[in-house]
C-alpha cells in the first residue's frame, strides 16, 4: 500500500469510526496490568488497567476494526464498504491478537511502539491520539487477550 493509500485508510478508518457501546460486566478483566508504557515525557504512565484497555481496543483506539470486537477476528462491527474493502486487501492481513504464537510482537515496548509508530510491513498505521495512560491501558489488555486466547466467550 502506497503512503497516500495509507493516508487515505487512516481517514475513511477514522472518519467512519462508529460508537460501539459495549457492556464492559464479566470476561474476567478487572486486574490493573503489570507493564506502564513510557510517556511521551519519559516518566513512566501509570500502569495499564484492562478494563480500560478494552474501552479503548473497542472505541477510540478503532482496533477493533481490523481485529475484531474483543480481539476475534470472526467479530468485525459493520462498517462502511469502502473501509470494509480496504481491511479486506490488507496483506498481511491483521494479527490474530488471541493466538500468542502467531505474533510477532514479543514484548510491550515492540507493542507500544507499533501502535505509536505503526508497523511496517502492515496496515498498522501510526496512533498518537491516544494518551499515554491510554496506551498503558491498551497494552494490558492485550496482555489479557494473549492470556485467554481462543477460551473466552465470543
Amino acid at each position: 500500500m502506497d503512503k497516500d493509500s495509507l493516508k487515505h485508510s487512516r481517514m475513511v478508518i477514522r472518519a467512519g469510526m462508529v460508537v460501539v457501546l459495549l457492556a464492559l460486566g464479566g470476561g474476567g478483566i478487572s486486574a490493573p496490568g503489570l507493564w506502564a508504557a513510557p510517556s511521551s515525557s519519559g516518566k513512566p504512565a501509570a500502569p495499564g488497567n484492562a478494563l480500560a484497555g478494552r474501552s479503548i481496543f473497542n472505541g477510540k483506539g478503532v482496533c477493533y476494526y481490523c481485529h475484531g470486537v474483543d480481539g476475534y477476528m470472526a467479530k468485525r462491527p459493520e462498517l462502511a464498504a469502502d473501509t470494509a474493502a480496504l481491511i479486506a486487501r490488507l496483506n498481511p492481513p491483521p494479527a490474530d491478537l488471541r493466538n500468542p504464537n502467531a505474533l510477532h510482537l514479543k514484548n510491550d515496548k515492540q507493542r507500544a511502539q507499533a501502535v505509536r509508530e505503526g508497523h511496517p510491513g502492515t496496515g498498522m498505521f501510526p496512533d498518537t491520539t491516544i494518551t499515554d495512560q491510554e496506551l498503558a491501558d491498551t497494552l494490558a489488555y492485550l496482555a489479557f487477550l494473549r492470556k485467554e486466547g481462543f477460551t473466552g466467550q465470543q
